[in-house]
C-alpha cells in the first residue's frame, strides 16, 4: 500500500471542493472549520456528510451543538477558507456572516449554504464521518466557479457560458418549484 506520505501524494490528484462547516456553541460563540471531505450522500432522506481529523479543535464543539452549517466556498474566497483553517484564533473576526434557521452561522458571499442537524457520527480511521440531515438550503451565488483544492493547492474552474446558462436554468427551476409549492 505505500507510506502515509505516498497515500497522501496519491489521493491528492482527486480534486476537491471546499467548505466551511459552522455552528454556534450555547453562548453564541460562532465555531468553523474548513473542510474539503464534503459530499451528499443521499436524496431521500437528504443527508451530506464531512470528515474532520480526530485531531481537529473546532469539532468537537460542532458535535456538542448538534447542527451545522456547510458554506458551500467560491473561487474568490481563498482567505477566508484559509481563515477557517487554522488551528485557533477568533477564525470570525471581520467574517460576516447571519444566522441560519437553525442557529449556524451562513457566511456572506458563499456559493451556496446547507443548514443540517447532525444525524449520526461514524468511525472513519483517523478521521470520523458526520452525517447531516439537511434542513434548509440556499443557493447564493448561481453561476460562480467553486474554490477547488487540488495537489495542495488552490483553483478554479474558469467561468464558462455553459456554467452561466446551467446557473440561469436552476434558477428558474427554483422559482418554478417555490411558485408550486405556494
Amino acid at each position: 500500500m505505500g507510506t502515509p506520505e505516498t497515500l497522501k501524494s496519491v489521493l491528492a490528484s482527486f480534486c476537491t471542493g471546499v467548505a466551511v462547516i459552522t455552528a454556534c456553541e450555547g453562548d453564541g460563540r460562532p465555531v468553523g472549520m474548513a473542510v474539503q471531505s464534503f459530499s451528499s450522500v443521499s436524496l431521500d432522506p437528504p443527508l451530506v456528510c464531512f470528515c474532520p481529523a480526530r485531531t481537529s479543535t473546532t469539532w468537537p464543539s460542532i458535535r456538542a451543538v448538534g447542527a451545522f452549517a456547510v458554506n458551500i466556498l467560491a473561487a474568490d474566497q481563498q482567505e477566508l477558507c484559509r481563515g477557517f483553517a487554522v488551528t485557533g484564533g477568533d477564525k470570525f473576526a471581520g467574517v460576516p456572516w447571519r444566522a441560519g434557521g437553525n442557529g449556524a452561522p451562513l457566511l456572506d458571499g458563499v456559493l451556496a449554504s446547507i443548514e443540517c442537524d447532525l444525524e449520526d457520527v461514524l468511525d472513519g480511521g483517523d478521521h470520523e464521518i458526520a452525517l447531516g440531515r439537511v434542513t434548509a438550503l440556499t443557493a447564493h451565488r448561481a453561476g460562480e466557479p467553486p474554490l477547488l483544492y487540488f495537489r495542495r493547492s488552490y483553483g478554479r474552474l474558469p467561468r464558462s457560458p455553459r456554467l452561466a446558462a446551467s446557473a440561469s436554468m436552476s434558477s428558474s427551476m427554483a422559482a418554478a418549484r417555490s411558485r408550486s409549492e405556494a
